[in-house]
């Protein structure tokens, strides 16, 4: 991303989304004292508890895979998680990247990244699909601050993907709104091939991409994609090795 061309982009964003979006985020991006936070050319002090916040897609994404590094090797530096950095984001947050990965309790991003607090916006649903509010909460960071980033993030032995698959294969539906993530998952189900050893994890991988696709391509994400503001990754999680697999869409430098 162009550092010197970001408070301008900012600021055109800002006069228009974010006036539009100030009801439905204050509780989440508003100072403590519930004042109207100006998200736009606010200036901070850096603290000693913050590192440099990545301005490209590259950095953003290097960041991230550097502390995925550290998580496998067991080497944590645990970053951006004390009380300087609490005060320092509590007022404004300005994250460098956008995860979208499963509920599954062993694949937690902060972790699985190494990151602390402030630094990733993170969305979560079953089998990491996709709906209109879904796309909007990804869309956010990238819309309204800069954030250089997006990660559709899959992972070995996905049982909401499973259960979608088996109930697919054998003509049944799901109990309860749990039909609602098999329906979201029928194109991964259609494109992956019967014919794999492991169909499922196939599917997993197929989800991912169509997935990280479809967000490349949206109307509004497109154009920063365009521009090269934005990078949209997918990625596969191991929970074997807790290494993180990226299979299409990594920025260059």
């Amino acid at each position: 991303m162009n550092s010197a061309g970001q408070p301008q982009r900012r600021a055109i964003l800002a006069g228009g989304l974010l006036a539009a979006t100030t009801a439905l985020v204050t509780g989440c991006s508003s100072k403590a004292d519930g004042a109207e936070k100006n998200v736009v050319g606010a200036a901070k002090t850096p603290s000693t508890a913050a590192s440099p916040r990545p301005e490209t897609p590259w950095a953003a994404f290097a960041r991230l895979m550097d502390g995925n590094k550290r998580w496998v090797d067991g080497k944590l530096q645990h970053p951006d998680r004390d009380p300087k950095r609490r005060e320092f984001v509590a007022e404004e947050q300005d994250p460098f990247g956008v995860i979208l990965s499963c509920i599954d309790s062993r694949v937690p991003p902060e972790l699985v990244f190494d990151t602390g607090l402030g630094d990733l916006f993170v969305m979560r649903t079953g089998g990491q699909v996709v709906d209109a509010v879904v796309t909007g909460s990804v869309e956010y960071g990238p819309m309204t601050s800069g954030t250089p980033l997006i990660v559709v993030l899959g992972h070995q032995r996905c049982g909401a993907i499973k259960a979608a698959y088996e109930a697919m294969r054998d003509g049944k539906e799901l109990p309860g709104n749990l039909q609602a993530i098999s329906e979201a998952l029928r194109p991964a189900y259609e494109a992956t091939s019967k014919d794999s050893d492991d169909p499922v994890d196939a599917m997993i991988r197929v989800h991912v991409k169509q997935t990280s696709a479809g967000l490349r391509s949206n109307k509004d994400l497109a154009p920063l994609v365009r521009k090269g503001d934005l990078a949209v990754v997918s990625a596969y999680y191991s929970l074997d090795t807790g290494r993180v697999e990226v299979l299409t869409g990594a920025p260059s430098r």
